[in-house]
């Protein structure tokens, strides 16, 4: 897999909630760095993660606004909508940085305004 198919099926995997293709594509050993779940280490331990998901969120939508790919590495600005299960929306901005190695993601990082996910997260508490 190319680092653009890759990283294209990142979002189309995410946006249809196929949270285990979306694991797939993570090395055994892939490091997250989450903005707000802090350090994930290793694959089992992203799929933990995102097991929850379908309680937490009623919908979820990340949405590609700008890609750029240079070999191995990815930048996405993206943009989140949510609704959180308890009716909250979610609007966020996001940048994510991609390392990939043999067309799997090695390393990923997330930068976004953590004020929508606050309240419907409970995040504040």
């Amino acid at each position: 897999m190319t680092p653009e198919e890759t990283i294209e099926r990142y979002y189309t995997y995410a946006n249809a909630g196929d949270w285990s293709r979306w694991c797939d594509l993570f090395t055994e050993k892939a490091v997250v760095d989450e903005q707000i779940a802090g350090r994930l280490e290793g694959q089992d331990t992203l799929r933990a993660a995102v097991a929850g998901f379908p309680q937490i969120y009623r919908s979820f939508r990340n949405e590609p606004r700008h890609v750029v790919i240079a070999g191995d590495e990815a930048g996405v600005v993206s943009h989140i909508s949510a609704v959180a299960s308890g009716g909250e929306p979610i609007e966020a901005e996001v940048m994510n940085y991609f390392r990939l190695e043999n067309g799997r993601i090695a390393y990923m990082a997330n930068f976004h305004d953590t004020m929508p996910f606050r309240g419907p997260l409970g995040l504040d508490k």
